[in-house]
């Protein structure tokens, strides 16, 4: 797993984009984090990217429950720090890696299931690369969809305190 971090932060090291200042950390509550990955039909196979990974919540759960890998990439030191000290805390780092960097420099071509919790304008950036990917691949958005590229499938999930939360799916397709 060393020398398959060590590729990607080669690429995630750079900030270029001038998205890092319009992305505030909103954390993705455990019931919608629950909700994302029972969406994405998670298999002991799969490689979870998670792109804009705050606290490492989402990479965290999926290693937690469904023992499997997963990447995080924040552009925020102090998140990655914090999200790589709660890996540690969960017991989990051995299966989990944050890297601080840029989600749109960072090679994406291992990813089998993609998470992301980013603004419209971001996803719709993204979304070239996206399509680049293997075929197959889970792409699950919390909140925020892709403009006219229509999901597989929508749930909608409403938590007790009353606020409802969407999440969208994409399967890449050949």
């Amino acid at each position: 797993m060393a020398a398959f971090l060590s590729a990607l932060l080669v690429k995630a090291q750079h900030k270029s984009s001038d998205f890092s200042d319009l992305v505030p950390f909103v954390t993705t509550p455990i019931e919608v984090v629950k909700a994302m990955l029972e969406i994405a039909e998670i298999n002991p196979n799969d490689i979870l990217y998670d792109l804009g990974s705050g606290d490492g919540r989402i990479s965290i759960y999926a290693a937690q429950q469904y023992g499997i890998r997963s990447i995080g990439v924040e552009i925020d030191a102090d998140l990655v720090n914090l999200a790589n000290q709660n890996a540690k805390e969960a017991g989990v780092k051995d299966l989990v890696s944050f890297i601080e960097g840029d989600l749109f420099e960072l090679d994406l071509s291992q990813a089998t299931v993609l998470t992301l919790y980013l603004f419209p304008d971001i996803n719709l950036k993204l979304r070239p690369r996206i399509l680049e990917m293997k075929a197959g691949t889970r792409i699950i958005s919390h909140r925020f969809d892709m403009g006219d590229w229509e999901p597989d499938k929508v749930q909608k999930i409403k938590l007790p305190d009353g606020k409802e939360h969407i999440i969208y799916l994409w399967v890449l397709k050949d």
